[in-house]
């Protein structure tokens, strides 16, 4: 009986699927268990090995928790809305669609062929109307929903209004913009429509907005932080600038708190936490009003330190800050102006990770010091952003080093009292009692009781207030893309209007080009058939816009993040077309109880997804304030790349031994062209790409050998390792094993092809185990010793995620058992189980041979016995003269006089004596046998 793995393989998948072996119930007497993979974004090129590093794990979890009496959802889908796929259409002309189409084909293929234990009848794409529907769905809802901070949570916009008839604003107490104005309802009755809808705005969780973006104009696209890399694109290397744009934005904002605060609620890895904590940067202190001299401005600041207040030399602003173009002198105007246009080359990140550099340039203005009222000069430098704080800060050199450096560098006068000196509650005492002429002001004050005294005294003066502040900034939420999420919003004299919930989903319009328009505008002002009839609700040609009953359509989308907000929610009833889901199956469902993915998108998804679920609880949509009980951050595969050795300036290539015997340029060429003994074939390396047809290659011992680097596995490096010949070698079943043998699953483990054919042995070894099994052949007490074992650790491990110490003890039980020539079905069946949420094709087949006709999946994960492991024997080591010479097995209970007589009786004991009687015969019971002749 031959281990032919891929007749058994395809059969399986074959099974499952006709099946439906993994369609899980939305409703069940069984307890749920919500297991959660970060869906894919279905890339042209597959998967590599590195790609199913999590999807292993929690296929594992999810068929253990079925094993152990658990419904189990355990779904797919895919990002499939994005850039690279417009990247593509704009180069080809090709349809986004049909490129995604095609990816997703491939990507479904090379997920079926792994083994996975998904439920497909839930499947979602982001791209498919029937799912944005749901996303537009929820951009509407909050676009209709302010933040209440008296009840702590959003409300539909409609009580606000109510507010706002009633008694005006003057007592609503919202998270809304800066610069609201204050109004009766008087005030509120006499308004236009118009006006209505402008301060409305102002409050809704959706909101549009001059907002400063990364805009890259070769993409034609604004790109968030995490596109950006040293200031250019992450697709295609593009220059970045900052940029001033009317966006959507959401008020995130609204939940930087709560969003803190739910962290201490959840089981994700800390490192996660500490980066969301970081990026939400809550922070105390004051908000602080400098007047600005001359003018009718305010440069408003936010300080952590108000107490350094008298230690403020000189104020900086953000390049971008909107007070700089108003203050600049005409002496200082071209030098101000160049140094806004250079810095908005430069994206945020890099300003923010750029500690070394100086710069900055004099507005030639003077703002005026709340308390003293002398002038401090206004300069603009780039170490301040716009999205941080206020966009300003008070420099204060003797407490903050940036400060200091920056005055020194540019010959800034600071009192000599600070001159270098470190923040020191006495020299602040001084200086100010020195300013204000009043001995009482700071003087004997501790930290906290200073800081109070100067935010009471700025509270008096009309110049600041206590103030929490949060570094997280609202996010911006449209983009100049074609393949993306249309938003169900047209325009009426510029205000944007929601189309109804029940002409969802507004689906994207056909174009011919993908690229902005000639006039700047987004691709979908290439639509001929983008305007909104309000009497027939349908999408219409452009050219019957009349403002009256045909109003243009949004021509931004949105961006990657917006479908993958709620998707864990939507594949609880993905297939319901009347709700986003219905009450019963998010009832029985509730939340995702572990969802496994990369630590790459601890800022982004992770943070954003969050933000959407409160929103949802807050409006009584969702049942849990948190998605996600358990998260799992997988560590990455690495590539061992391959190393090819060029002399400088030549078309010649020397072997790794050589190299140090020239001035070299390394190369990296295609891993899969180089065998287990790092050599590649010249012939194969001039076939793979032409700049090696003609090339020369110096050699040695006749053998060309490539260097070798562990890095990230990537197609750039040429490191790729495609798990479809891995599969067709040596099955999904050894890949899997091998995956998770490689090491701990949050670790980066780098990736070795000939250490597969370990657990490629195994398991022909396992299936050989099974080939004389004998249902009436009773277990030996060393066969339940080893099975029972098994289980324990192996229950252990998988409750634990430690899978890769799970296939050693794999490894270890079947050794064991071939030693022991087990051939009893009741130890074998339970090992079957044991083994198939690791190797489940081997399993399932192994399960029918025993005689099952039902999916292994349905039995019950066998249950430890520690009986089996309670040693009832003992090998004492049997020594003459205090050297052992063997060993025998003795039971425990066995007394001393029993042992001595057994021992001396043995045959190998009388050969030792040969007939010479021994001077004493030593006896510890459970140790140890000596005698002495």
């Amino acid at each position: 009986m031959d281990y032919n793995f891929r007749e058994i393989e395809a059969k399986w998948q074959k099974y499952w699927a006709k099946n439906q072996t993994f369609k899980a119930s939305n409703n069940s007497d069984k307890p749920k268990y919500y297991v959660l993979d970060m869906f894919p974004y279905p890339s042209g090129a597959g998967l590599h090995v590195g790609h199913p590093l999590g999807y292993i794990a929690s296929d594992i979890y999810a068929r253990y928790k079925r094993h152990n009496g658990f419904n189990v959802l355990h779904p797919m889908g895919y990002d499939s809305f994005g850039l690279p796929a417009e990247q593509y259409a704009i180069q080809t002309g090709q349809h986004p669609a049909i490129t995604t189409e095609a990816n997703i084909k491939r990507y479904r293929e090379q997920l079926d062929q792994l083994g996975f234990s998904f439920d497909w009848s839930r499947e979602v794409r982001t791209s498919d109307p029937k799912y944005y529907k749901w996303t537009q769905w929820v951009f509407i809802q909050l676009f209709n929903s302010w933040y209440n901070k008296t009840s702590d949570k959003a409300e539909d916009i409609s009580t606000l209004v109510s507010i706002f008839e009633k008694e005006g604003n003057t007592k609503v107490q919202a998270v809304c913009d800066d610069d609201v104005q204050e109004f009766g309802a008087k005030d509120w009755a006499g308004f236009s429509d118009r006006t209505r809808q402008e301060i409305l705005l102002q409050y809704r969780l959706t909101y549009l907005a001059d907002t400063e973006v990364n805009w890259c104009p070769a993409l034609g696209t604004v790109l968030a932080n995490d596109e950006i890399v040293n200031g250019i694109s992450e697709r295609g290397g593009h220059p970045v600038i900052r940029k001033k744009m009317t966006q959507w934005s959401m008020r995130i904002t609204a939940y930087a708190q709560r969003l803190l605060d739910g962290l201490d609620s959840i089981d994700w890895p800390q490192p996660l936490k500490d980066s969301q904590t970081n990026w939400i940067g809550r922070s105390e202190g004051a908000h602080v009003e400098f007047n600005v001299q001359n003018e009718d401005y305010k440069i408003a600041v936010f300080t952590t330190r108000p107490d350094t207040i008298f230690g403020t030399s000189f104020m900086t602003l953000a390049p971008e800050h909107e007070l700089v173009a108003k203050i600049t002198t005409a002496e200082q105007k071209a030098q101000v102006e160049a140094y806004v246009e250079a810095t908005a080359k430069r994206s945020e990140r890099d300003r923010m990770a750029d500690v070394k550099s100086i710069s900055g340039v004099f507005t030639g203005a003077y703002a005026e010091h709340p308390f003293t009222k002398e002038p401090i000069p206004i300069w603009i430098g780039d170490y301040v952003l716009a999205s941080y704080g206020t966009g300003a800060v008070m420099a204060v050199p003797c407490g903050d080093q940036r400060d200091y450096d920056f005055a020194k560098h540019f010959d800034i006068p600071i009192p000599n009292i600070f001159d270098g000196a470190d923040i020191s509650e006495e020299a602040f005492a001084d200086k100010a009692n020195t300013i204000i002429g009043n001995s009482d002001f700071l003087n004997g004050l501790n930290f906290k009781e200073a800081t109070r005294k100067v935010i009471d005294e700025l509270e008096k003066i009309g110049q600041g207030e206590g103030k929490i502040n949060y570094r997280l900034r609202d996010a911006v939420f449209s983009r100049q893309r074609y393949w993306g999420e249309p938003f169900p919003v047209y325009y009426v004299d510029g205000m944007p209007q929601m189309i109804a919930d029940e002409h969802l989903p507004l689906e994207l319009p056909e174009v011919e080009k993908y690229l902005p328009t000639e006039t700047g505008e987004p691709p979908l002002g290439n639509a001929t058939h983008w305007a909104w009839n309000t009497q027939t609700n349908t999408v219409v040609a452009n050219e019957l816009i009349d403002d009256k009953t045909i109003f243009p359509l949004e021509l931004n989308t949105m961006p990657g993040w917006a479908g993958s907000s709620q998707y864990f929610n939507r594949y609880m009833d993905s297939q319901n077309n009347e709700a986003i889901y219905s009450e019963e199956a998010i009832g029985y469902w509730q939340d995702v109880d572990l969802y496994i993915g990369g630590s790459e998108h601890a800022t982004g998804h992770l943070l954003y997804s969050r933000f959407w679920q409160k929103f949802l609880f807050d409006m009584g949509i969702a049942p849990k304030k948190e998605y996600a009980k358990k998260l799992i951050n997988q560590g990455m595969i690495t590539g061992t790349s391959a190393i090819v050795y060029r002399i400088s300036g030549t078309n010649k290539y020397v072997s790794l031994g050589l190299k140090s015997e020239y001035e070299v340029e390394e190369l990296r060429v295609d891993v899969n062209l180089v065998n287990t003994s790092d050599e590649i074939r010249v012939e194969d390396l001039r076939n793979w790409q032409p700049e090696f047809k003609e090339a020369e290659f110096i050699l040695e011992d006749g053998k060309y050998v490539v260097g070798r680097e562990v890095e990230k596995m990537s197609k750039r490096w040429f490191n790729v390792v495609n798990p479809d010949n891995i599969c067709e070698e040596y099955g999904a079943d050894s890949l899997r094993l091998y995956e998770m043998f490689l090491g701990p699953l949050e670790q980066s483990k780098p990736w070795n092809t000939a250490g597969i054919t370990g657990v490629h042995s195994f398991l022909k070894k396992l299936w050989k185990l099974y080939a004389n099994m004998e249902e009436a052949v009773q277990p030996t007490a060393d066969n339940l010793k080893t099975l029972h074992k098994t289980i324990k650790k192996v229950e252990e491990d998988i409750e634990n995620f430690s899978f890769n110490t799970s296939v050693s003890t794999f490894m270890i039980c079947v050794n064991e058992l071939t030693a022991q020539k087990c051939k009893s079905k009741a130890i074998l069946e339970p090992l079957a189980i044991l083994v198939s949420p690791y190797a489940p094709h081997i399993a399932e087949e192994l399960w029918e041979k025993l005689g099952h006709q039902e999916s292994i999946s349905t039995a019950a994960f066998p249950k430890f016995d520690e009986k089996h492991l309670v040693e009832n024997s003992k090998e004492y080591p049997i020594s003459f003269n205090g050297k052992m010479r063997f060993k025998l097995e003795l039971p425990l209970d066995m007394g001393k006089d029993e042992i001595e007589a057994v021992v001396m009786a043995h045959e190998k004991t009388q050969a030792q004596l040969n007939g010479r009687e021994p001077k004493k015969v030593i006896v510890v019971p459970g140790k140890i046998v000596n005698i002495v002749g």
